[in-house]
């Protein structure tokens, strides 16, 4: 971890400090309660794009591995719609914050956190055996922000994971591995203007009004 950070446990759960910005709060992971749990109770496969993307307007029941998963934002409204999604995440501090946060889900949403899982931090790797298989490989690989405007409109808590994480510069040697693992598709959350993953054009997209969601199916499964 840098310097500049430290994981500390709190009454509330285990956190992230930036110390070099003691005004700005901890980072913690909620799956509980806040405004980020709120989304997922309300969350309908109709109104979210993602859940269209991976497809389950087709069947609910999928088992998704969010390749990225960050702060788990995403894979909790795919779990909350009925998914199954195995996290990954191969940054340290971020995937103690995500497993302390799943922990708590046991206690306060049993049912829920039955669907949400910690995957590991090298789902990619050959030797990685998953429990079920993948029918759904769901990427949102960082992204650097363009001009000082979107800087400025990103969330505190944002910005602390991405001065923690930083941009994945390997991003393009994801959608190969990918597309080995996914049974079904690979979903990969991109914005507006930003090319594609890999140079390689998805079969189609889902446009939202923020973001694309470009749609590789496999070779195993029909288009739909």
């Amino acid at each position: 971890m840098s310097a500049d950070f430290k994981l500390e446990p709190t009454p509330q759960g285990l956190a992230l400090r930036w110390l070099t910005e003691p005004k700005m709060l901890p980072l913690r992971i909620d799956f509980c309660a806040g405004e980020h749990a709120a989304r997922a109770a309300r969350a309908s496969i109709k109104q979210e794009a993602i859940a269209r993307a991976c497809g389950m307007h087709k069947r609910k029941q999928l088992h998704i591995l969010d390749g990225t998963a960050g702060l788990g934002r995403d894979a909790l409204v795919l779990a909350a719609l009925g998914a199954t999604v195995g996290l990954n995440e191969r940054q340290p501090e971020v995937a103690a914050l995500l497993q302390d946060a799943l922990e708590r889900l046991t206690h306060c949403d049993p049912d829920l956190a039955q669907r949400l899982y910690f995957a590991g931090s090298d789902c990619f790797s050959a030797t990685y055996k998953p429990r079920d298989p993948f029918d759904v490989v769901y990427l949102d690989p960082m992204y650097p922000k363009g001009d000082k405007a979107q800087r400025a409109a990103v969330k505190k808590d944002m910005q602390m994971f991405q001065q923690l994480v930083g941009i994945d510069q390997d991003a393009d040697d994801l959608l190969a591995p990918a597309l080995v693992i996914a049974t079904q598709r690979v979903v990969v959350k991109r914005p507006q203007h930003a090319n594609f993953l890999g140079g390689r054009k998805p079969t189609h997209q889902i446009i939202s009004k923020k973001h694309r969601f470009d749609v590789y199916l496999t070779t195993t499964t029909p288009a739909m």
